[in-house]
């Protein structure tokens, strides 16, 4: 094997082995908002979801892009064996961190007030002022996430992630039932929701500890590596602080554009509606949207976030020596993968949207059904605006997702208020939106790609095959869950057509031509599905 070929197989172990800590954070989170739902109503989540819009705001101004900018400083230093600049970029980033997250905990708590007056919603509040110290603890666990990924080691993030995920679940839900139990009247439900945040800041804390476990386990392999070091040259501060700046404030900037959109989506939303609908019926409209619609449609964004975010470091390397041959390979292969998951979860959540909905949280509201399976088409777009942001961020093309993402808000925004305002469409206009504005992304991403760097994805079975396979599932999935709908219990019709939808899929992907076996063996237990579907004669 050569040594392309073995770099670009770490690639896709250390993705996937990311993308299966994502999907497995996200099944989590789907699942223990199933009894939080079910304790605190879809009111109280609609105070949750307005918490985290803000939240999460804040979260990306302070250090949501600390991991991929230290990744990226990190490994471009290691490739040329700087191993005490590299380590240097740690330790001054770890300080800033500390400074930044603090400073924003504060602001996020003095003003969660204001925050509940512009959106004419007090409720918010409570939850808001006990989210905000996770900040503080994101900002440094970031830095230790992105330093680990410099490294090429997706498994420390991996882990933190999956035992964050565990402690935010146990404790939002207990902290949510108690707090609900030990208040009443008008504040009863924005207790019950803070209960919720409560998990995130417990969950983050754990998830913490055991990044510095993993740290100081690493630390003397990392201190051997310093020491072998003989460069002479050591970055300062300052220098570090620019470059640091340099790489983060364009991720900075295009989270926030995408974050904002979602801020000022529940900004409008309630300042059109909130004209002729009462709180509580726009706070339940949105707990619909924010936290079974979008929860729903995230879970296989997850792959292609943690394939984003795994593909960079290599991208650099490939990049920055000139292999240009290799750095299309590794695209290729990120955005095919992506597109097998993506098509079927998209199509599967769109035909399957009222049975889902019915078995996680018993939902039979028409409501949440259309946004379901109108939206469902979002999770396609997601991922490609995911997957291409980490390529442009790879050939240091950082500005070019700022760009993008403020030409996306520029048309997302307009187009909200005509839906809210003009069309009355109410909640189903932030779907639609949520549709559009990552399409505009991947189209101008795509665009951008394949000037700089002359490069043509191929079509026929990286988007042709999945969807067709992807349609037919579908079909036969709604056509499986109809008729045993007709005498069976709706969790046992769900269940079996979700099982027959995956294996139709698998089977007409594979009989297409969708899919190779060596392709397969790449996946994320690749080869027991490979074996699998060799026994049953899909693979010779």
């Amino acid at each position: 094997m050569s040594k392309n070929d073995n770099f670009r197989k770490n690639v896709m172990i250390q993705g996937s082995i990311l993308a299966a800590a994502s999907i497995i954070v996200r099944l989590i989170g789907l699942v223990y908002r199933i009894p939080l739902t079910r304790v605190l109503g879809d009111t109280a989540m609609g105070y949750y979801g307005y918490a985290y819009e803000i939240y999460n705001l804040a979260l990306i101004l302070s250090s949501y892009s600390l991991p991929l900018a230290v990744s990226k400083l990190v490994s471009s230093r290691l490739v040329k064996k700087e191993y005490k600049n590299s380590h240097k970029v740690f330790t001054f980033t770890i300080t800033f961190s500390a400074v930044i997250g603090a400073v924003m905990s504060i602001l996020l708590v003095a003003f969660a007030e204001v925050y509940a007056k512009i959106i004419k919603c007090p409720g918010v509040i409570i939850p808001l002022r006990i989210l905000a110290p996770t900040i503080f603890v994101f900002s440094v666990m970031g830095v230790i996430r992105g330093y680990f990924q410099g490294y090429g080691n997706m498994v420390p993030t991996a882990i933190s992630q999956v035992f964050e995920q565990i402690v935010n679940a146990v404790v939002s839900i207990l902290a949510a039932y108690l707090l609900m139990k030990a208040n009443t009247g008008k504040s009863q439900l924005s207790w019950g929701a803070g209960g919720g945040t409560l998990g995130t800041f417990c969950g983050a804390l754990a998830a913490f500890i055991s990044l510095i476990l993993m740290y100081a386990y690493a630390a003397p392999i990392i201190k051997k590596r310093r020491l072998k070091d003989r460069s002479e040259a050591v970055e300062s501060n300052k220098f570090i602080f620019k470059v640091l700046m340099l790489t983060a404030i364009p991720v900075i900037v295009s989270q926030t554009i995408y974050q904002i959109s979602g801020t000022l989506d529940s900004v409008i939303y309630n300042a059109i509606e909130g004209k002729t609908v009462d709180e509580v019926t726009r706070s339940t409209m949105w707990g619909i949207y924010s936290n079974k619609y979008r929860l729903l449609t995230n879970v296989p964004v997850a792959v292609a976030s943690a394939m984003g975010t795994a593909i960079v470091p290599s991208l650099i390397a490939e990049f920055v020596v000139g292999r240009y041959d290799a750095l299309k390979t590794k695209i290729a292969s990120v955005v095919k993968f992506n597109m097998i998951i993506a098509f079927p979860s998209a199509v599967g959540m769109s035909v399957l949207a009222h049975p889902i909905l019915l078995l996680l949280f018993k939902d039979n509201r028409h409501d949440s059904t259309v946004m379901l399976t109108i939206g469902g088409i979002c999770i396609i777009f997601f991922a490609l605006s995911t997957v291409t942001n980490g390529v442009l961020q790879g050939i240091n093309k950082m500005r070019l997702p700022v760009i993008h993402s403020a030409i996306s808000l520029l048309i997302h925004i307009p187009l909200l208020i005509i839906l809210l305002k003009f069309c009355n469409l109410g909640a189903y206009a932030l779907v639609i939106c949520n549709v559009i504005f990552p399409l505009v992304v991947c189209v101008l991403n795509w665009r951008s790609i394949g000037k700089l760097i002359d490069y043509k994805q191929e079509v026929f079975k990286t988007f042709v095959i999945p969807m067709v396979s992807s349609l037919i599932m579908g079909a036969i999935a709604f056509g499986v869950y109809k008729v045993l709908d007709l005498f069976a219990h709706y969790a046992i019709s769900t269940l079996f057509a979700l099982a027959v939808a995956v294996v139709s899929y698998f089977f007409f992907l594979i009989k297409l031509g969708g899919v190779t076996k060596e392709e397969m063996l790449g996946m994320p237990k690749g080869r027991t599905l490979v074996n699998m579907f060799s026994k049953i004669g899909l693979f010779c």
